[in-house]
């Protein structure tokens, strides 16, 4: 076990458990629908669940072992919260983030990158429609309501 690390489960199955080593390194809770098992480093998560970091962060959503993977949405402490589609902890298909001043960005991800095709809906309400590559905007268009 790590020192000041500690992690537990607890199921419908009224299983508890202790995780040992894990591969995130802070204090979390997991309260989940998930199935276990013994790995040799700790328990292994698979189904549907709710994890909360210690930096404020909670995922939940679909585990496949013991990583985010399938749908799910990850709420920063911030306020920033991004749902949809993981693909091994990374933020990877369609998806939707919206930021803590309330601004959103819809559509692709690529290993938690903005990257094609998408909506961003700013402060003032305006949607923006374009091709996104990262963190830069081509030829982004106001879309107009008529």
């Amino acid at each position: 076990r790590t020192p000041g690390y500690v992690c537990s489960y607890s199921g419908s199955s009224g299983i508890n458990a202790e995780y040992g080593e894990h591969r995130d390194t802070c204090v979390a809770t997991l309260e989940a629908v998930v199935s276990t098992q013994s790995t040799g480093n700790g328990m292994c998560r698979n189904g549907q669940g709710t994890h909360t970091y210690a930096n404020g962060k909670v995922y939940t959503g679909t585990w496949r072992d013991d990583v985010m993977n399938g749908s799910g949405s990850l709420t920063f402490a911030n306020g920033s919260k991004y749902e949809g589609e993981f693909q091994d902890n990374a933020f990877n298909g369609q998806g939707v983030y919206t930021w803590e001043d309330g601004s959103q960005y819809r559509g692709n991800f690529t290993n938690n990158r903005l990257i094609g095709k998408g909506e961003y809906l700013d402060v003032d309400s305006r949607v923006w429609v374009g091709s996104f590559q990262d963190k830069a905007a081509i030829g982004l268009e106001v879309k107009l309501e008529c």
